[in-house]
């Protein structure tokens, strides 16, 4: 199966390391969402977001990057999702205050 986007969202978790960030449980919980709301509008079938391991940016974390476009989200959390979906993935824009520069 062909999808037109990936959304690859951090799971990665690191237990006690003061140092670097965990995406872990939150990053899981943000994949959950994206696959529910792509389910919502009937896109599970064009996009599909995708667990990921680390994305070498876990003080910047929660993390998640959309290909094949490469847009690189930082901070996202479960109230983004909905606005990532309508104007990331459906109207091609991209939303500065995430975005990882």
């Amino acid at each position: 199966m062909k999808y037109e986007k990936h959304i690859f969202i951090c799971n990665n978790k690191r237990e006690n390391n003061p140092i670097q960030k965990s995406c872990g449980d939150l990053g899981l919980e943000i994949r959950n969402k994206f696959v529910t709301e792509l389910k919502k509008l009937n896109l599970n079938h064009k996009i599909r977001a995708n667990k990921s391991g680390c994305l070498d940016s876990c003080l910047k974390g929660p993390m998640i990057v959309i290909y094949p476009d490469q847009i690189w989200y930082k901070n996202v959390n479960l109230d983004d999702v909905s606005e990532i979906i309508e104007k990331t993935i459906l109207k091609n824009e991209v939303i500065d205050r995430l975005l990882l520069k």
